[in-house]
């Protein structure tokens, strides 16, 4: 088969059916991501393709810069001040050399869908790429709004800060007309789980601030964050999400968890125990709101983020230095959690994401003992991160069909910075579609076309757009 034919990771008839006739052409609800909202407002053409592909706008894309710093390519030529084609160069040089990677993948399906190139991608015929790909980035179609807008995209939800005012989101929104497409908020509470940071007493203030709430205890905590909750969601937002590198379950009383937070307010040191007490506080209070205001809690959980020290402090977090996390206990804690939420009736819609795929089987069966209430109110998410790969999808789908019920599944989500990455659920969808011809081909499941089709629809599109409720 020639590189990304038609049929590319469709290995029968049924899921070749499946994915031209029924998923293909479906919409897109992309319900997590790290597009920059003021990006997307300012709608600007990007000078070359390294300015959208490796280095855009306010981030850089690290799945490939961790590619490239393993082709022993120049850190100046990466997240440096290095020249865009020399930039560009490296990435062809380092793409010869990534077969099997899903970024060989993803990056010649981009070339394809969004710039209609068809050459295999490598230094031989990068030049003349180079040249075609940037004269079509200085056309309308490749303004950031109509890359969105083309490729079928329904909603974006970026990821904010619960003390950000939004301000590219009323911008857009008073737009909304031209765009074709939704740009919603969605929380992100990094600064505020963070009790251990030095940044901590900072933050507090602004988010103190912005909400009209002096915080100096808990209570004042869950003023400001019901305020924040209530303003997100006056701007359309319906999704929070949570990312716990570790978490270790510990409860404290009301006291307890004031008294921790007016030692971090005055620069005191805390304890491991008394972090834990404070984030699992913090964590009981976001699933009451969550619940309250019926949004979808999503958690990520079991990375190590930064491993590289001096790279770390040279360029910053999210830069290529992370791996998966290994913390064996981690779902006890999210069990111990979840527990205490049914105890107390305030188990909100939730997807379980984790890095470590030790945890996938665990996540999944926690979910299905407190599931209820609503259409499949937990969920296994998608593959994520360094599990956005063909053969990990398809474990993810697998884990989630033997131990719930995959056709209520929320699908896939890009997690990406790149207005160039709506190929992936072009790519999830033929995963997907392979999986059920697969079962089909071996009889364990109905050769119903009309009947699967309905199902891939609801699982490409339907079932977040019924979930969520962005269009109501």
């Amino acid at each position: 088969m020639e590189l990304l034919a038609d049929d590319f990771l469709l290995e029968n008839e049924m899921a070749k059916t499946l994915f031209h006739k029924y998923a293909k052409e479906m919409p897109i609800i992309d319900f997590h991501c790290h597009l920059n909202p003021n990006e997307i407002y300012e709608n600007k053409n990007y000078a070359n393709i390294t300015k959208i592909w490796l280095n855009e706008g306010t981030y850089g894309d690290h799945y490939k810069w961790r590619l490239m710093r393993a082709n022993g390519v120049a850190e100046e030529l990466i997240t440096g001040d290095g020249d865009d084609y020399d930039k560009f160069m490296a990435w062809a040089a380092t793409i010869e050399k990534a077969l099997g990677n899903p970024l060989y993948e993803w990056t010649h399906l981009e070339l394809r869908r969004f710039f209609h190139i068809n050459e295999t991608f490598n230094t031989k015929t990068a030049p003349e790429i180079w040249k075609k790909a940037n004269a079509l980035l200085q056309t309308d179609d490749f303004k950031p709004r109509n890359l969105i807008k083309n490729s079928n995209v329904k909603a974006v939800c970026t990821t904010d800060d619960p003390a950000d005012d939004l301000h590219f989101h009323k911008l857009i929104a008073e737009d909304e007309e031209s765009n074709g497409f939704k740009t919603l908020p969605a929380l992100r509470p990094d600064k505020l789980l963070h009790i251990e940071l030095p940044t901590y007493r900072e933050y507090m203030a602004k988010l103190g601030s912005i909400a009209g709430v002096e915080i100096k205890n808990f209570a004042d905590i869950e003023k400001a964050m019901r305020k924040r909750f209530e303003f997100f969601t006056s701007m359309g937002g319906a999704l929070s999400d949570h990312s716990l590198e570790v978490f270790h379950f510990a409860e404290a009383t009301k006291a307890e968890v004031d008294a921790i937070i007016a030692k971090a307010l005055n620069n005191g040191q805390l304890n491991q125990h008394e972090i834990n007490q404070y984030v699992t506080a913090l964590l009981v209070l976001l699933m009451k709101l969550n619940n309250e205001f019926d949004w979808t809690m999503q958690f990520h959980i079991n990375s190590t983020r930064n491993l590289n020290k001096p790279m770390f402090e040279k360029i910053g977090a999210d830069t290529g230095y992370d791996m998966m996390g290994t913390q064996p206990d981690i779902v006890d804690s999210m069990q111990k959690l979840y527990t205490k939420a049914c105890t107390e009736g305030f188990i909100p819609k939730t997807i379980f994401y984790s890095l470590n795929q030790n945890d996938w089987l665990q996540l999944a069966t926690l979910m299905q003992s407190f599931q209820g209430g609503t259409v499949q109110r937990l969920q296994l998410g998608a593959g994520w991160w360094f599990n956005d790969t063909a053969e990990y999808m398809d474990k993810q789908l697998t884990v989630f069909a033997q131990q719930s019920l995959l056709p209520n599944f929320v699908g896939m989500l890009t997690d990406s910075r790149s207005f160039l990455s709506y190929p992936r659920h072009e790519y999830f969808r033929r995963v997907l579609c392979n999986f059920f011809g697969r079962l089909v081909e071996r009889g364990r499941i109905p050769n119903d076309e009309a009947y699967l089709g309905q199902v891939v629809q609801d699982i490409a599109y339907n079932n977040a757009h019924d979930c969520f409720g962005f269009f109501k």
